[in-house]
């Protein structure tokens, strides 16, 4: 998780909402990403979205059945989505996405049985650190300091 965070960290700096993302292959990084977004005009630039990409390219192949997707923050449908697709073995994450969350919060998609993969999930990760981060950004955002594009 400290690499995620640190991932996060560089969104953050980079005036992207602060999520990091990293996939995982028998205990090596094989995929990172950082929320993109904004400088990429581009709804899909998660960090989950990024790392899971770079993962694929790793193995040239779309299924990435014994790896790990550790995110700061809980993957929303989109990224859950994908990690479902993807054949991701588990889910790691930090805080919790009340608005967006598809690990729990909001809906369940690793958790739903009619999908013929299923994910192990495991959360709480680091969450007050995450989520203080979070904060911290957003509170920029309402004081008016632009993000960086």
């Amino acid at each position: 998780m400290e690499l995620a965070v640190r991932e996060a960290g560089l969104a953050f700096e980079a005036g992207e909402i602060p999520v990091g993302a990293l996939v995982v292959f028998k205990d090596k990084v094989i995929g990172r990403g950082h929320n993109l977004t904004e400088k990429l005009h581009d709804a899909s630039a998660h960090a989950e979205m990024i790392a899971l990409s770079a993962a694929y390219e790793h193995f040239s192949d779309w299924r990435l059945e014994d790896c790990v997707l550790v995110s700061t923050l809980e993957p929303c449908p989109m990224c859950a989505g994908a990690a479902m697709l993807s054949r991701i073995r588990t889910i790691v994450y930090g805080a919790s996405d009340p608005k967006f969350g598809a690990c729990g919060s909001i809906i369940d998609i690793p958790g739903q049985t009619g999908f013929n993969h299923r994910i192990e999930v495991v959360s709480g990760i680091r969450k007050n650190e995450i989520a203080a981060m979070m904060k911290l950004f957003f509170k920029q955002v309402r004081e008016g300091k632009e993000r960086v594009n």
